[in-house]
């Protein structure tokens, strides 16, 4: 036995469980707003409170030991009108790491998130997209940009099933394409598989885990889009690649300096 590992354990599927806890707990005060309260205002709400809760879990993290974050990057986006912020996928906890960030961030996601008992009620009152319906998700997710806030899509659709990225698809081209709004990529990097495809349950990783935020190269909205798809999977691999040498793997991030 590694030393360390028992508190590792404790430290990792601690937060874990406090992540359901929250999303149970929020769940019965959310449900009743989704229909009390005006969809603006809803949304507003829903956005502001699920940011808050995104820092404080992301503080716990920190706080315990098991988590070291580099997010401030993601500040200078503030203020800087509609864009179609486009990370790239390696862990589950991605979403959180983005939205904790920026304001009024509207978010694509998978369906059955919404539907998750912890997850969905604080999603649909955050007027969060699910992406089962094709186009009714392009046509809340144009809104949202024609409003000029800003939307988190990532490219991938799911997480990255291959590294270091996995293949981009073709909404991200389209949504900018047909908005008019500009595509800003967002580099995630991180010194652990912890909660990629390729985890498993049994594995406990070394702790601290580090994550990091770059800002990406920006894209004008395309006129061709299967050829801008290909130019935003090409621009990933190259800038993934190109990570700090400082910590290893196809994700990765300089170990130090790190801050929620």
């Amino acid at each position: 036995m590694r030393p360390g590992l028992v508190l590792d354990l404790l430290r990792t599927y601690g937060g874990l469980a406090l992540f359901g806890l929250m999303g149970l707990l929020w769940a019965p005060v959310a449900l009743p707003l989704c229909y009390a309260l005006p969809a603006r205002a809803r949304r507003v709400f829903g956005r502001a409170l699920i940011r808050a809760a995104f820092r404080a879990y992301l503080g716990t993290l920190r706080w315990s030991g098991a988590c070291r974050f580099d997010l401030s990057a993601l500040d200078s986006l503030r203020g800087q009108g509609p864009l179609i912020v486009a990370p790239n996928h390696p862990t589950l906890i991605d979403a959180p790491l983005v939205i904790s960030r920026l304001p009024g961030l509207a978010c694509v996601m998978k369906s059955s998130l919404l539907a998750n008992p912890a997850l969905g009620a604080g999603a649909r009152l955050a007027g969060y997209i699910g992406n089962d319906d094709l186009l009714r998700m392009i046509e809340l997710a144009l809104a949202e940009l024609r409003d000029g806030r800003q939307l988190l899509l990532f490219p991938e659709g799911t997480r990255s099933s291959e590294e270091p990225i996995g293949p981009v698809r073709g909404m991200v081209g389209l949504l900018s394409k047909r908005s008019g709004v500009a595509v800003q990529t967002v580099l995630l990097e991180t010194d652990s598989p912890f909660l990629s495809k390729r985890w498993r349950l049994r594995d406990i990783p070394r702790l601290p885990i580090t994550y990091r935020a770059r800002l990406g190269r920006r894209f004008d909205p395309p006129t061709d889009t299967q050829a801008f798809v290909a130019e935003l999977e090409a621009y990933f691999r190259q800038a993934l690649d190109k990570a700090p040498a400082a910590a290893s793997g196809p994700c990765r991030v300089s170990p130090h300096d790190a801050h929620a």
